[in-house]
């Protein structure tokens, strides 16, 4: 069932989320006192987590568990705390925003007050934050439909805040919310050569924390997988 090695990524998730994943705050510029650091492309952006090789996400995808949904009896997304602190000041999502983002500015708060993002589910470019979403790649109730229902509270706050493994994304207000809690076989992101990207990483994410699939989602993930090799 692989769950010795499910259970040390997943461990390791859980203390990743206590590591500081932006650069250490720099003096505040001259031109605002509230200005707590700039998070440049250079020193503090990092991408979404890589998520396997197409190859191995393939054999991950056949290891998974196909079975019909989980009632959604007892769901609440107050069942899986976010955003958590992360480190100082700073959540899950200004991490995030920080991390995925160029020329992040943040306040003496960690909020991010300037930057440009670009959302690879549509390929929106954004010099807001607040135009932003960050997205569960794989969504709290389509996790719970999967599995999490299952879960102690600890280990969903750690699926709804895992900054280790490709969970979380900042993209485009309206894609996530045209996404919502959808499985591949109902939504996709607009922009088609994210696919390759997003299957591997919905797959990984499902794999790490042993979810259950459907076989539509099973079949649709195999087909997105396919534009790897495109």
């Amino acid at each position: 069932m692989r769950m010795h090695t499910k259970l040390a990524l997943a461990t390791a998730a859980a203390t990743a989320l206590v590591i500081p994943l932006t650069a250490a705050p720099a003096t505040a510029t001259a031109t605002s006192a509230s200005v707590h650091h700039s998070a440049s492309a250079a020193t503090a952006r990092r991408d979404l987590p890589e998520p396997p090789p197409a190859d191995i996400v393939r054999k991950e995808l056949g290891e998974l568990n196909v079975a019909a949904p989980h009632p959604m009896t007892g769901y609440s997304r107050a069942k899986f705390p976010h955003w958590i602190t992360q480190y100082g000041t700073c959540d899950t999502r200004e991490v995030v925003l920080a991390r995925d983002g160029q020329d992040v500015v943040q306040d003496d708060q960690c909020r991010a007050i300037s930057g440009t993002w670009t959302s690879p589910y549509d390929d929106k470019v954004f010099t807001a934050s607040g135009q932003l979403d960050i997205d569960h790649v794989v969504p709290l109730a389509n996790g719970w439909r999967s599995g999490a229902d299952e879960w102690t509270t600890a280990k969903r706050r750690q699926f709804a805040n895992d900054l280790s493994n490709p969970q979380l994304v900042a993209v485009s207000a309206a894609s996530n919310r045209s996404k919502g809690d959808q499985s591949p076989d109902q939504w996709a992101p607009p922009l088609r050569s994210y696919w390759c990207t997003y299957s591997r990483a919905w797959t990984h994410v499902k794999y790490v924390y042993d979810l259950n699939i459907t076989e539509a989602e099973k079949n649709k993930l195999s087909e997105m997988l396919d534009t790897c090799d495109a």
